[in-house]
């Protein structure tokens, strides 16, 4: 009898040290790996926004596997978009598509299980163009409206690029020690301002601009924001969205 219980009690030592030298055992103590929860995701559901408007995530904690949740990202309309992650911090995660957003169009977000809709604008497109001294809006691909204009004087040149915009405002205050300009210095600056489009949080505008109108249209003289005229400013302003892009080059 003896006999028999210590060998009962042998195999069951040998099968319970199988089990845990086994890969498979490992990966059950395990468990699968978890999902990052997310607290928002933007453009919120529902909301109608420019062609070029980004995607963002934010998550609830740290995220310390960056590619997985980038993986667990899906961005469709009638078929998958493609675009190009960034981080923000550990925390948000932006994408941005490549190219523009298709324009009157539903675009589904998905992160694992988590599911949201938005819908993108007819697709107004506005090209400010250096050289001609011009700012030129399409809508859905036709040209609605050129405008005299004035980009940023050499030392303040307007940057270069494709933005999408950011904030609106009706009113507002330019204050150039936000750009590191002080107020004592003779390029400083503070002033009202009025239909204020925010391109980039570097305080580059497009806005209106009284005091610059004799220039508009033949020569750059801001400090690097694009100054239209006052009843073409407004126009803009009622036309753009958030999320519209705008071209700047020479």
């Amino acid at each position: 009898m003896r006999s028999v219980l210590r060998h009962l009690f042998l195999a069951i030592v040998v099968v319970a040290l199988a089990a845990f030298g086994s890969g498979a055992a490992a990966a059950t103590l395990i468990g699968p790996a978890t999902v990052d929860r997310i607290t928002a995701i933007t453009p919120t559901a529902g909301q109608e926004v420019g062609i070029a408007h980004p995607v963002t995530i934010q998550f609830a904690a740290p995220v310390t596997n960056r590619a997985r949740a980038e993986r667990l990202v899906s961005i469709s309309s009638a078929g998958p978009l493609d675009g190009t992650f960034a981080w923000t911090n550990d925390r948000e995660l932006t994408w941005t598509p490549t190219g523009f957003l298709p324009a009157r169009s539903d675009i589904t977000v998905r992160f694992a299980d988590a599911r949201t809709e938005f819908r993108t604008n007819e697709g107004v497109y506005a090209e400010a163009d250096m050289s001609a001294h011009t700012f030129t809006v399409s809508i859905g691909g036709q040209v609605v409206r050129s405008m005299p204009a004035s980009m940023g004087k050499p030392g303040f040149e307007t940057p270069t690029g494709t933005y999408p915009v950011l904030e609106k405002f009706r009113s507002v205050v330019f204050d150039s020690r936000t750009i590191g300009i002080p107020l004592s210095s003779p390029e400083g600056y503070l002033i009202n301002g009025e239909y204020a489009e925010r391109l980039t949080w570097g305080g580059v505008f497009v806005h209106s601009a009284p005091w610059s109108v004799d220039s508009q249209g033949y020569a750059n003289v801001s400090h690097g924001c694009i100054n239209l005229g006052p009843d073409d400013a407004a126009w803009y302003y009622e036309t753009v969205g958030i999320g519209d892009p705008v071209n700047v080059h020479w």
